[in-house]
């Protein structure tokens, strides 16, 4: 059961995450490849005696690695700081538009009285409040 439970996580956390995922496996796999394009650049080179562009080409090609290494990192590092700020925004939208409904409602449909209305706009005072008064 363990397992499942195991499974059923890795599966909803990578299609919560799967462009993310995908993304950094796209960056990782072009960081395999570049050593592959090095080596056929570095052949052609050679070919041609043009060695003195070797230089760059090895600059290139760590270049490329390094980069999207330490961008699949800081991808992976703020996947989930990233969704935390999500849902505390909408959380806060949500409650922007439950607010102003509120506000609204009792303007557009006069349902209660006008001692009712009075009641609702009215702040409420605890038995602290009170005596902090006094």
């Amino acid at each position: 059961m363990f397992k499942q439970v195991k499974s059923a996580l890795f599966w909803y956390y990578l299609y919560k995450f799967r462009r993310k995922v995908v993304l950094i496996a796209f960056l990782l796999l072009i960081a395999f490849f570049a050593n592959a394009i090095y080596s056929d650049i570095v052949q052609y080179l050679t070919l041609k005696e043009k060695l003195e562009y070797l230089e760059l080409v090895l600059i290139g090609k760590w270049f490329i690695i390094i980069f999207n290494i330490l961008f699949s990192i800081y991808l992976l590092l703020t996947l989930f700081k990233k969704q935390e700020k999500n849902e505390k925004e909408k959380s806060v939208k949500n409650f922007e538009k439950k607010s102003k409904v509120s506000k609204e409602a009792p303007k557009k449909e006069s349902k209660f009285t006008k001692r009712e209305e009075e009641f609702l706009n009215k702040k409420l005072k605890s038995k602290a409040d009170l005596l902090v008064e006094r």
